[in-house]
């Protein structure tokens, strides 16, 4: 529901409440790239010569067919989610909580890798971020798009970037994957007003998002209103502002049940 005309002056003074009191968290550390096993190898290096022998694992099965399986490759272009702002390090964060969850659906090896920024818009993903890419992805997901909201950028400034960023984005590798924007409108550390006004743009952009989605003919991922069944105190980093640990695992989670479908 749009805003009435008492409340926009409102939502324009908690947006300038918010740019001196919010304090978000910083791109954590860690490497921005990594392997996930396949979930059997566990299994495969714990079978003895006498499961072989006595047929129990065949020694085929305990050798190339489940130890040489070609790593599925992942990478992730975006926002603060992308870079896992609110924990304490890029192993917890969402992309490598993607591959975890990616690996034991696909039952592949997956490697991962980042190239994200705090702050970062879609247009940042177009002409900055995008040709840092040098690998040919298995899947390359763009999730960006709540700093394009709190710009306040029109809708046609969102319609060029994300189309172009597809494009640019579909050059590297035939399957792509586009992620909504998060959930910045529960955000604590917003005023009510401005949330209701951050919904509204989310929403709006949610659905400039899946139109264009649909005519580039790449899966979009609609997690602006995605249930995870955290409370507040749960979803939410100590900043108020970005998703916590848990919550990461359980967005990852729900990206990876859409997008898989593909694959």
């Amino acid at each position: 529901m749009a805003l009435s005309w008492w409340e926009r002056p409102i939502a324009l003074t908690e947006a300038v409440v918010a740019q001196h009191t919010v304090k978000l968290a910083p791109e954590p550390d860690g490497e921005r790239r990594g392997s996930v096993p396949m979930p059997h190898d566990a299994d495969a290096q714990h079978a003895t010569t006498s499961d072989i022998d006595n047929g129990t694992v065949s020694s085929e099965a305990s050798g190339p067919t489940v130890r040489t399986a070609a790593p599925f490759s992942l990478v992730v272009v975006g926002d603060s989610l992308t870079v896992g702002c609110g924990v304490d390090d890029q192993q917890e964060g969402l992309v490598p909580d993607m591959a975890r969850t990616l690996a034991s659906i696909i039952n592949r090896p997956v490697q991962w890798a980042t190239y994200g920024r705090l702050g970062a818009t879609m247009r940042r993903v177009r002409f900055r971020l995008l040709p840092q890419v040098k690998e040919q992805p298995d899947l390359l997901v763009l999730c960006a798009g709540s700093n394009d909201v709190m710009a306040r950028r029109s809708a046609k400034e969102w319609r060029s970037d994300l189309t172009a960023a597809i494009d640019e984005a579909k050059a590297l590798c035939p399957h792509v994957v586009v992620i909504s924007s998060g959930q910045v409108y529960r955000s604590p550390a917003l005023g009510r007003v401005l949330r209701k006004a951050i919904l509204d743009m989310t929403d709006a952009q949610t659905a400039i998002s899946k139109r264009i989605c649909a005519d580039k003919q790449v899966r979009f991922v609609d997690m602006t209103h995605y249930d995870t069944g955290l409370t507040d105190d749960e979803f939410w980093a100590y900043d108020n502002f970005h998703p916590s640990k848990r919550c990461y695992q359980m967005l990852a989670d729900g990206v990876i049940a859409q997008a898989s479908t593909d694959f």
